[in-house]
C-alpha cells in the first residue's frame, strides 16, 4: 500500500519546481506517488517534469484553475473520491505540497510516522522556515473567527504577541518548537488522513487560492479529526513564489476571507458586527469586493 500521495499545482515556478521534485525523489523509507498539476504554466515547467522526473504524473490545464481545484484534479487522479466510500487503493495519506519547498530527505518519512502513532490526527503538518531560517508563520493557525480577525488585522496581534487571545491568528504565543493541537496548518505542505477525505470531501473550489486550507481543516475538525503542527520535522518554504506574479493574489486573499467568513461565522454574527467586517473587507480588499458581498459565490464543496 502507498503511503503518500503528493499533489504539487504549480504555476510558472519550473526553478522551484524542480529543486522541490528533486528533494521530493531523494526521500527515504516511505512510498509515494506524485501528480503534478500544472495550470496553464508558459515558462517550460511542463517539459521539465517530463524529461527530468519521468516518475511523476503530468496533469495540463488549459488555464489557471486555482489552488483548490487543482489540487482537487491531482486528488482525484490519486484515487481520492471525495464524500464517499473509503478507496483503499489510494495512498494512505494525501500531501498538497507547494512547489517552493524543499524537503530533508526524512521529511515525509517522519509525517508518515506521526500519524501513524496517532491515528485520531486527520491533518498534520511540519514547521515550515523562510530562506532566512525565520518561521512561516501561516504554518500553524487559528480559525480567522471576527474576533480573531480583528485582533490580527487591528494590530493588537502584533502588540501582544503572547496573547493567547490577541495572539490566536497565528499562534504566536506558543514556541515555535513546541508540538501542539491547531486549528490549521498550511497547504504549502498539508498532509491528511484518507479517512478523513472520504468523510468530507475534497477543497471547496469556490475559493481560487487563499483560505481553501483553513476551510478544509474546519470541516474536518469539525467531523471529530483533529489538526496537529509537527515542529520536529522542518521544511524549507520560499513562500508566494507563484503568487507574487499574479495581479489577482492581493484580491483574491481578501476575497478568500470574505467567503470564509460567510461560509462559518455570517449565521452567528450580530448585524452590527456583521455591517462592521464587510467595511472592514471593502477598505482591505477595495471596491472589487463590492461584488462579491451582493453577489456572493455559493459554496462549491466537492461531494
Amino acid at each position: 500500500m502507498i503511503d503518500l500521495g503528493i499533489v504539487i499545482v504549480n504555476w510558472n515556478t519550473r526553478d522551484y519546481l524542480d529543486r522541490c521534485l528533486a528533494t521530493v525523489f531523494a526521500s527515504q523509507d516511505v512510498t509515494f506517488e506524485v501528480v503534478v498539476v500544472d495550470n496553464a504554466s508558459d515558462d517550460g515547467s511542463v517539459e521539465m517534469v517530463r524529461s527530468k522526473y519521468p516518475q511523476a504524473q503530468v496533469i495540463t490545464s488549459a488555464e489557471n484553475v486555482g489552488y483548490p481545484r487543482g489540487n482537487n484534479i491531482g486528488l482525484r487522479a490519486l484515487g481520492y473520491r471525495g464524500q464517499a466510500d473509503v478507496n483503499t487503493d489510494a495512498p494512505r495519506y494525501a500531501l498538497l505540497l507547494n512547489p517552493d519547498t524543499e524537503l530533508p530527505t526524512d521529511a515525509l518519512c517522519q509525517m508518515v510516522q506521526f500519524m501513524d502513532e496517532h491515528p485520531e490526527v486527520g491533518v498534520a503538518g511540519p514547521k515550515l522556515v523562510l530562506p532566512d531560517g525565520s518561521l512561516d508563520k501561516a504554518c500553524r493557525r487559528g480559525f480567522p473567527t471576527p474576533a480573531v480577525s480583528i485582533y490580527h488585522f487591528s494590530g493588537l496581534a502584533r502588540l501582544f504577541p503572547r496573547s493567547e487571545r490577541f495572539g490566536r491568528y497565528n499562534m504566536t504565543f506558543a514556541d515555535p518548537d513546541e508540538e501542539l493541537e491547531v486549528d490549521s496548518v498550511v497547504g504549502a505542505y498539508m498532509q491528511v488522513r484518507r479517512e478523513a477525505i472520504a468523510q468530507v470531501g475534497l477543497l471547496d473550489e469556490v475559493f481560487f487560492m487563499y483560505a481553501e486550507d483553513i476551510d478544509w481543516c474546519y470541516r474536518i475538525k469539525q467531523a471529530g479529526w483533529r489538526v496537529w503542527y509537527v515542529p520536529s520535522v522542518t521544511v524549507l518554504h520560499v513562500k508566494r513564489a507563484a503568487s507574487r506574479k499574479s495581479r489577482k493574489a492581493q484580491f483574491e486573499f481578501w476575497r478568500a476571507m470574505l467567503i470564509f467568513y460567510r461560509k462559518h461565522y455570517r449565521q452567528q454574527t450580530p448585524l452590527w458586527l456583521h455591517s462592521l467586517i464587510l467595511m472592514g473587507l471593502l477598505v482591505k480588499g477595495g471596491s472589487g469586493l463590492w461584488r462579491e458581498i451582493r453577489q456572493p459565490s455559493a459554496p462549491l464543496t466537492p461531494a
